[in-house]
């Protein structure tokens, strides 16, 4: 079984309406097939890679290369974690969440897209507190960072709503004109969850793959004075 050589495959995140996991071959193909599909209105872009802006059956394999490149390039040092968002059995979208050098920094990044038909029912909140959950409660992460450019309101009010702090600016060229990227940062100490319950499962086997013990997060939970 795959999960005996790769533990996260057993991991599971679940919301009231959601369930996040590491995509078998099917959902990868479901995710796949989703992003050939409608996920902004063509005339804007909202991301700042422009992939979405490739042929439909280009934006379907490099779905699919994007996720394997992840697990590939996968070390305790530099990781991603890209989750598929599953609901009533249906993957509607994908979740990322990464980290560099997270061993020590115990910081995280997020990213996310949602099929266009899926979108503005509270999917995106739900997905991003979910890997929240997992990085403060599951990793013992300190803080998440996330960004989106302005021309993207849904995903800047899914920062806010989930009480980010703005972080700066960063400048982007999206279609050869100048775009701005907002930056946010939340600290492990402002984190309430809006969404309850949220569970973790099949994580402990898996927390060597993310440079950390089980022992790195109880005493997280625990910090020095000063810390």
């Amino acid at each position: 079984m795959i999960n005996e050589h790769w533990p996260l495959y057993d991991l599971r995140i679940t919301t009231p309406r959601l369930e996040l996991r590491l995509p078998t071959p099917d959902d990868l193909a479901a995710l796949a097939t989703l992003s050939a599909g409608p996920i902004h209105d063509p005339a804007r872009q909202p991301f700042a890679s422009e992939w979405t802006d490739a042929p439909p059956a280009e934006r379907s394999r490099s779905t699919v290369q994007h996720h394997w490149r992840s697990l590939a390039d996968w070390t305790p040092e530099k990781w991603t974690l890209q989750l598929v968002t599953v609901a009533d059995g249906t993957v509607i979208g994908t979740q990322a969440i990464g980290g560099d050098d997270f061993a020590v920094l115990r910081e995280v990044h997020t990213g996310s897209w949602l099929g266009r038909r899926y979108q503005g029912r509270g999917f995106g909140v739900e997905m991003r507190a979910a890997v929240l959950h997992l990085a403060f409660h599951g990793l013992g992460a300190r803080a998440a960072v996330t960004g989106a450019v302005t021309d993207n309101p849904a995903s800047l009010g899914v920062s806010r709503r989930l009480g980010y702090a703005p972080n700066g600016t960063v400048s982007r060229s999206i279609r050869g004109e100048p775009a701005v990227e907002q930056r946010f940062r939340l600290e492990r100490a402002g984190w309430r969850s809006p969404i309850e319950p949220i569970t973790l499962t099949g994580l402990e086997p898996g927390l060597a793959l993310f440079g950390i013990q089980a022992s790195n997060v109880a005493a997280s939970d625990h910090p020095a004075p000063g810390v």
